[in-house]
């Protein structure tokens, strides 16, 4: 029997508006920041009901912006999760800063409320709370938190466009929240990502990310402009172009569309695998809006034999796209070797981490691409399912 074509993990859907307002971009004078940048702010900005945006180049960026605009650096601490990607914890380093880790939720996979508040020292400037998979965090007492111990609550949305947590879009409060528009992301813009938060800040922030200069490239270039600036401080090259924010502009008009299909495919995988005890299911609080950028399936080793690395590779032997998230910040060799970590110091994410498995997931799964997922699924599963208890 032929080997089906290849079924990619999560690839970007891009139409012919996306292209057509990439072109138009490109026979314009600015095709870096310009007004389809500052358009691009705005119309997100109005999106999320956030006070402000600020375009980037990489939810990285957002986050190392964020931590430098609010003065965290040598001495300071930054308490956030393992169960993210390496960006997250690289940032707080990259300012000089000493990253904190606390364990997770066992259902959501988000960093939990009670472990960040023992974690917290003389020392703790800052959280970071990952909104995992794109299931928000518990806000309220990350909030109190905050508040009660004098930190900054900064937000990795990477995964969290749209996600709402007690009827508010995620990114629509004066903290700084950073997006993902990478490859894959819901929204995408190719490489990118935005800051929103409170405006004050996000005008040091614009600063800050532009190499410390007073003024950018378009008031200095654009009509009328002055060739004058001054660097106030060493800052990044972090800002977004105008060919990005082109095709973010119509992506963001899509979302809606977007996301219905994605609800669709959950609802799909979540009947037919929720049938099976061998699986554990991701969840949706009640008084949350999952933005559903990732499916993540783990196997129960009370009730299979089969382990995540042979789902996996019978996925990749069936010619279908999955993957892992995360491989915890804990278990890589910078951050074990430096801070001394064993794999059980965090044990909810490394033990999630041993039986995860990420499904493909993206609009443009079709339902006979959804059915061979779960068929493949099941069929790997079958053969070594454990016999319920008497």
């Amino acid at each position: 029997m032929p080997a089906q074509e290849y079924l990619p993990f999560s690839p970007p859907c891009i139409g012919e508006d996306e292209i057509a307002e990439v072109t138009a971009t490109l026979r314009t004078d600015w095709i870096t920041t310009g007004p389809k940048t500052k358009q691009f702010e705005r119309e997100f900005a109005d999106y999320l009901d956030a006070p402000g945006a600020l375009a980037l180049n990489s939810c990285t960026a957002g986050l190392h912006t964020a931590l430098a605009t609010l003065g965290i650096g040598p001495g300071d601490e930054v308490i956030t999760t393992p169960m993210t990607f390496a960006a997250t914890v690289n940032v707080i380093e990259q300012v000089g800063a000493r990253p904190v880790l606390a364990d997770v939720e066992p259902d959501t996979l988000n960093i939990d409320p009670a472990r960040v508040e023992a974690a917290v020292t003389p020392r703790t400037r800052a959280v970071i709370a990952v909104h995992y998979a794109g299931h928000p965090a518990e806000l309220d007492a990350l909030r109190a938190l905050a508040a009660r111990y004098s930190l900054a609550l900064i937000e990795d949305a990477a995964h969290a466009i749209p996600a709402r947590y007690q009827g508010h879009t995620i990114g629509g409060g004066a903290n700084p929240v950073a997006f993902s528009f990478y490859a894959t992301k819901n929204l995408t813009t190719a490489e990118g990502g935005m800051l929103t938060g409170d405006p004050d800040f996000l005008d040091r922030a614009r600063m800050i990310s532009l190499h410390g200069m007073s003024r950018d490239a378009w008031k200095r270039y654009d009509k009328g402009g002055s060739w004058r600036y001054e660097i106030v401080y060493p800052g990044f090259k972090y800002n977004m172009t105008d060919v990005q924010a082109a095709l973010g502009l119509w992506q963001l008009r899509r979302l809606a569309e977007f996301q219905q299909r994605r609800r669709a495919v959950i609802a799909r995988y979540q009947a037919a695998f929720g049938a099976h005890e061998e699986f554990q299911l991701p969840v949706e609080r009640a008084h949350v809006e999952h933005a559903w950028h990732l499916y993540v399936l783990r196997l129960r080793p009370e009730a299979t034999d089969v382990t995540r690395d042979d789902l996996m590779a019978g996925l990749a032997a069936r010619n279908i796209g999955a993957s892992v998230h995360f491989i915890p910040i804990h278990l890589h060799p910078y951050y074990r070797d430096k801070y001394g970590y064993a794999p059980e110091d965090f044990p909810v994410a490394y033990d999630a981490f041993t039986r995860m498995i990420s499904l493909p997931l993206h609009p443009r799964l079709r339902e006979e691409d959804v059915e061979r997922v779960i068929d493949a699924v099941l069929d790997i599963t079958a053969p070594v399912r454990l016999p319920k208890a008497a």
